[in-house]
């Protein structure tokens, strides 16, 4: 009896007990959702802050699109550049050699005329012919920048003479140019052929 006293005693205190079970979990309150629907400042700055770098992307990639513009027009006003420079190359080499040609036409004129009477004149009127032919020849190449190297009793010079033969002459310092075999010529101050040439030596 004592027995079932007690547990009838122990029922009661648990049915007066308030209940401290926590709500269902669909109840309790989310901090995230709660921070959403107050308005997150970190949110809203971090769109102002994307908006801004979007703005600097659009600007950058619109100066770099300016830039390759640019790059492409200079390149074109380059090739034009270039090709319109070979070009007046080209006229100027024509201009030169036709007046180079110009001017020995004559000389070639002459040359026909001494041959057209070779077989009427004599040998000394033949030799005054192809001297004068000679001299006007000369003449030309003159005006066009040609000048011969000087060679004779001058020192050796490796940039305007090329030895092709060496021998003892105990009369003349080592290295002097004792004879010319070949004339060398200058055009315009630049060695065009070397003169060859038979130096003294040991």
């Amino acid at each position: 009896m004592v027995e079932k006293k007690e547990q009838l005693d122990q029922e009661q205190d648990e049915a007066v007990l308030p209940q401290t079970a926590e709500p269902p979990a669909e109840q309790q309150a989310d901090p995230e959702q709660e921070q959403q629907e107050k308005g997150n400042p970190e949110v809203c700055s971090n769109y102002a802050e994307i908006e801004k770098m979007r703005a600097a992307i659009e600007e950058k990639n619109r100066l770099l699109a300016e830039q390759a513009e640019r790059y492409k027009r200079l390149q074109a006003d380059y090739d034009n550049f270039r090709r319109r420079t070979r070009q007046e190359k080209e006229e100027l080499s024509a201009i030169v050699a036709q007046g180079i040609i110009r001017e020995l036409l004559p000389v070639v004129d002459n040359f026909e005329r001494a041959l057209a009477s070779a077989a009427t004149q004599d040998a000394a009127g033949l030799l005054s012919g192809v001297e004068m032919i000679y001299r006007q020849f000369a003449a030309a190449l003159g005006k066009n920048g040609l000048t011969a190297i000087e060679a004779v009793g001058k020192i050796f010079d490796p940039q305007q003479h090329e030895a092709v033969m060496r021998v003892e002459d105990d009369s003349q310092p080592e290295g002097t140019i004792l004879e010319e075999l070949q004339k060398g010529y200058f055009v315009q101050g630049k060695v065009v052929r070397p003169s060859m040439v038979k130096v003294a030596g040991k």
